[in-house]
């Protein structure tokens, strides 16, 4: 199992956002290329990055440090935010990203996901943003009437490179990851699942670990790590002992 920290881009600062609100954003540095150099440093071997501010307005914003981040870096990135068509999957991939993440473009566009899939195989993700089982989009502002499991049945026959499930009730609230509510979603699909939301302590990656074994191939980390509740040594070496 990997555990992948987490960079989220707002306004060009790297910020962490308490269940999606931005009115209640911290900003943990105004340089996120040397934050993702400081992760890699660390022995993180793959990075998340979200462009909030694409999530929210529906096209990307912090294009430009994506690709100085992706330039700088010799690990791979994950990223999502604001990509709702395929000449911004095209650019991205392109641009030295490794996976694109698609959360309200794949449940608002079927036909783009799929085409997607197709044309990228094991390179994109999708992202899956839930509360209480429903899922949410647009930066996590819209509730839709589509449940995980509607979702997770609908692409499984897709070339997905992982799912990305994040329950948006404990993202950035450091109150432990739903693991109950991840093992069911690994349980429903063949796809990688990757647990995300309320990573809080070492505790949560030992728990993670443990759903290793239903398909749950990652977790990623934020604030925590940020914080200092959590330590990328500690957590990938606990991680890796869990895959021996």
């Amino acid at each position: 199992m990997i555990v992948i920290p987490a960079i989220d881009l707002h306004d060009g600062q790297c910020v962490r956002l308490l269940q999606g609100d931005f009115n209640r954003c911290t900003v943990y540095s105004d340089d996120p290329v040397q934050m993702a150099q400081e992760w890699e440093k660390q022995g993180a071997k793959r990075l998340h990055i979200v462009d909030l501010d694409g999530s929210l307005r529906g096209t990307p914003h912090n294009r430009q440090i994506i690709r100085n981040i992706a330039q700088k870096l010799s690990i791979p990135i994950e990223l999502g935010g604001g990509i709702r068509d395929m000449d911004i999957i095209d650019d991205y991939l392109t641009a030295g990203v490794e996976w694109v993440i698609l959360g309200t473009a794949a449940i608002r566009n079927a036909q783009l996901l799929k085409e997607a899939a197709g044309a990228y195989r094991g390179r994109i993700i999708l992202g899956l943003d839930a509360k209480d089982g429903m899922v949410s989009v647009q930066g996590w502002t819209e509730k839709t009437s589509f449940s995980v499991k509607d979702v997770v049945d609908s692409v499984s026959d897709l070339d997905l490179a992982a799912i990305i499930y994040t329950d948006i009730s404990r993202d950035g609230m450091q109150t432990g990851v739903n693991v109950e509510a991840t093992k069911r979603l690994a349980r429903m699909t063949h796809i990688p699942v990757i647990a995300s939301g309320g990573v809080s302590d070492i505790n949560d990656i030992r728990l993670v670990s443990e759903i290793e074994k239903e398909g749950v191939i990652g977790v990623i980390a934020g604030k925590a790590l940020y914080e200092g509740t959590l330590s990328l040594q500690e957590a990938i070496a606990v991680a890796e002992r869990a895959d021996s």
